[in-house]
């Protein structure tokens, strides 16, 4: 039997394929856009010149101060350099602090986005959005923010170092993980969710060997599509409240905190969630989940610990309130002596966190 579901679809232009970056005045055309602000980090500026030469007069500036989970002031600065040039749109080049800052000069402009993602963040699929303040990070939804067009060109992600391409990777999985069990998900959004797994558990290990494989990128890119696509789409749990939380809180790598915590979430969440854990593991290759994910993370050299990202151990507890203050809809309750533990086993590095025997209650 099919459980009652609502499943809503977005317009959104997906545009994948090798060398499909050079379509990209093309594609700016079929949405009108004839002032187009070029937007990356500092590291990806060589880029950000490489898309203004394709743009050619389509392109009227490179904004290259893109910064991780995208601080107020940078974003300020971005939308004044925006008027200021009479931009009619913004194309985002690079990974999710690109396409996040982006995001923010769309919601204080209106101005629409196309992007060229180079990592596996999935933010480019997706109408969410974060900017930090003062240590702490403001999530949103809102459908002005979702990027009219996607160019996926798997060219463009050769050069992501080896750490990120499984930290990235990892953090595409953990979007996936999440919306198998999301309270809003329908059949299709956990369809997505597997193969998404499914496509990047098996491109992820000989991307380490084999970096330069272009039909192992593309595999890894659509798998990060597809998992990016069920981000958007549904309702995050315990897993993203607290990257949210590590991340914008103490300034954390963000693709290496979803590597490092997915694994307690779902140890966390697993005991409710026992459809979510079947899929997991046949997009895993089979067994039981948090061992299949355990063999997995141990082929790709995953980071571990959240000690050895950066994360003083003096705030942990803090972060577990935070991660208590408003919390997302989860398969299981947030209980905070609970969330405490599962810190503590990312923190040190536990390789086998441990599955809850409890419920402690109903999904709320």
């Amino acid at each position: 039997m099919i459980a009652p579901f609502i499943h809503e679809y977005r317009a959104s232009r997906v545009v994948f394929g090798p060398g499909r970056r050079r379509d990209l005045a093309a594609e700016a055309g079929q949405l009108g856009l004839r002032r187009l602000l070029v937007v990356t980090t500092p590291e990806q500026s060589h880029l950000g010149r490489e898309i203004s030469q394709v743009l050619e007069d389509a392109c009227v500036g490179h904004f290259d101060g893109a910064a991780m989970h995208v601080p107020v002031e940078v974003a300020r600065r971005a939308a004044n350099a925006a008027r200021d040039l009479g931009a009619d749109g913004c194309l985002a080049a690079g990974g999710g602090s690109a396409i996040g800052l982006a995001k923010a000069i769309a919601l204080e402009t209106g101005l629409p986005i196309m992007a060229v993602p180079t990592t596996y963040a999935g933010s480019e699929m997706t109408p969410l959005y974060g900017l930090t303040d003062h240590g702490q990070k403001r999530t949103g939804r809102d459908w002005n923010v979702m990027p009219r067009t996607v160019v996926y060109d798997p060219e463009l992600t050769t050069s992501l170092p080896a750490g990120l391409t499984i930290a990235s990777g990892l953090n595409a999985i953990a979007h996936a993980a999440e919306g198998l069990y999301a309270e809003d998900a329908s059949p299709i959004h956990k369809l997505a969710a597997e193969e998404g797994i499914r496509a990047l558990a098996a491109s992820l290990p000989g991307l380490l060997s084999t970096p330069h494989d272009i039909g192992l990128r593309g595999s890894a890119q659509y798998g990060a599509w597809l998992c990016g696509s069920v981000l958007g789409q549904v309702k995050m749990g315990l897993h993203h409240k607290a990257c949210h939380v590590l991340g914008g809180s103490f300034n954390l790598p963000h693709a290496e905190t979803h590597a490092v915590v997915l694994p307690h979430a779902l140890a966390y969440n697993g005991v409710c969630a026992p459809e979510a854990m079947a899929a997991l593991s046949r997009a895993l290759g089979g067994g039981p989940p948090l061992d299949a994910l355990d063999e997995f993370y141990g082929r790709v050299d995953a980071p571990r610990s959240l000690s050895a990202i950066g994360m003083p151990e003096h705030g942990l507890d803090h972060a577990a309130d935070l991660i208590c203050t408003a919390p997302y809809p989860n398969p299981r309750p947030f209980i905070r002596s609970e969330i405490r533990a599962m810190l503590q086993a990312a923190f040190e590095g536990a390789t086998r966190p441990c599955a809850s025997s409890s419920p402690h209650g109903s999904r709320r």
